[in-house]
């Protein structure tokens, strides 16, 4: 008899205890869900930053965000270019002023640039493959506490030769890959940008 008492008290215990981790599962994925919704609910375009880069594993771990963006037939067609080398920064922020005919920074002054181009030749959706990388790393980018800006004119910038020669320098087939965006980051310097409201209209139900 004690030993099946002692039994069904460990019994007891041990569902007790499992039953106690769900619930705790539970209340962590519900936090994470309304963490997730809370980032992408205030993420905002920011054109405003200081000039301090930010560690090297935030930048990194941004990118594997933008690595999970799904892709057609999960053919992972993006890539991404990394440039927190500031002459190379510098370098392409002449170049995507130029296609747009101005002499100021099209960066607004953020210290990393995350580019996105696409293989052509991989899958037909490759500029939707693109842009959802880039959100990616847009929404990524709030999460970790920093500023992005999607810019754009990546296209034009890697069909001059200089833009080339940085993919060429990397050994990336300047023939194959178009350029999808930048997206700019860094520490926010200011204010941050608020929310303007939403049109109407947006979304149209089907019931």
């Amino acid at each position: 008899m004690i030993l099946l008492a002692a039994v069904a008290f460990a019994m007891a215990s041990c569902c007790g205890e499992k039953a106690a981790n769900e619930k705790t599962c539970e209340n962590k994925n519900e936090t994470t869900m309304n963490t997730t919704m809370n980032d992408l609910l205030t993420r905002r375009s920011v054109r405003s930053y200081t000039e301090e880069v930010p560690p090297v594993e935030v930048i990194e771990e941004i990118c594997k965000a933008g690595t999970y963006a799904p892709t057609g037939m999960n053919r992972q067609a993006p890539i991404i270019i990394a440039v927190t080398n500031r002459e190379v920064r510098d370098k392409m922020s002449q170049l995507n002023a130029a296609v747009f005919g101005m002499d100021s920074d099209p960066f607004y002054g953020a210290p990393v640039v995350l580019v996105v181009l696409a293989d052509t030749t991989a899958a037909m959706t490759w500029k939707e493959d693109g842009s959802l990388v880039m959100g990616n790393l847009l929404n990524a980018a709030h999460a970790k506490g920093l500023g992005s800006c999607w810019i754009h004119r990546a296209k034009e910038v890697f069909e001059t030769e200089e833009g080339k020669a940085i993919l060429r320098d990397l050994g990336i087939d300047d023939t194959k890959y178009v350029g999808i965006g930048n997206c700019i980051l860094g520490y926010i310097a200011g204010d941050y940008p608020e929310a303007r409201p939403r049109k109407e209209n947006y979304v149209y139900w089907i019931k």
